[in-house]
């Protein structure tokens, strides 16, 4: 059975800012596309069945660059939509709401193209997404290439936990992560290794 290898996105201006970057489609900063390109030698190392990305340009870039130019564009890979947090870093939501914590106290709505999201719903969505590849894995491994919170989201539930524990897995830009099993119990095999350490 094959692996789940995870990678979120190479960096953005607004990732680097710490804004909530959940639909706004934000380019790769020059330093993310590299940073992308540095994944493909462990990747081309692997024996993959298929390749899935998020439709937000930062993540088909991402796999582009790696190598993985025919990954097919999931919906439900999407980062959590932020809602009226669009954009905001986290010192600025603590503003006007003290103590705040996206796990924790969620989302406000936004305008249309930003209605937000709770955490069960972004779990919802990545139980679909493992639904779909968990057949896949008998064939080798399967790539998502995707968001920070959503990746961290699907993690959880990988090791059937319940969505808001993806509080507790980091997961930088341009890195690369393993979910596996051992004795049929999903594992996490790898975390967060950066680009430059996967070759």
């Amino acid at each position: 059975m094959g692996e789940l290898v995870l990678i979120r996105h190479g960096a953005t201006e607004w990732s680097q800012a710490g804004r909530h970057t959940g639909r706004t489609d934000v380019p790769l900063t020059d330093a993310g596309l590299a940073a992308a390109a540095r994944l493909a030698p462990a990747l081309a190392a692997r024996r993959i069945a298929a390749a899935f990305t998020s439709p937000a340009s930062r993540a088909w870039r991402t796999a582009e660059a790696a190598g993985l130019s025919g990954a097919t564009i999931d919906p439900d890979l999407q980062e959590w939509d932020y809602g009226g947090y669009e954009g905001q870093t986290t010192a600025q939501i603590r503003r006007n709401r003290p103590g705040w914590n996206l796990w924790r106290d969620g989302v406000i709505p936004g305008d249309a193209a930003h209605p937000g999201e709770t955490v069960q719903h972004v779990g919802h969505r990545a139980d679909a997404v493992l639904g779909r590849v968990r057949p896949l894995l008998l064939r080798g491994d399967v790539v998502l290439v995707a968001h920070g919170h959503l990746l961290r989201v699907l993690t959880a539930r990988w090791l059937e936990l319940a969505p808001d524990a993806g509080r507790l897995f980091r997961l930088d830009t341009g890195t690369l992560s393993l979910l596996g099993t051992e004795h049929a119990d999903p594992v996490i095999s790898a975390w967060n290794i950066p680009a430059a350490e996967t070759g």
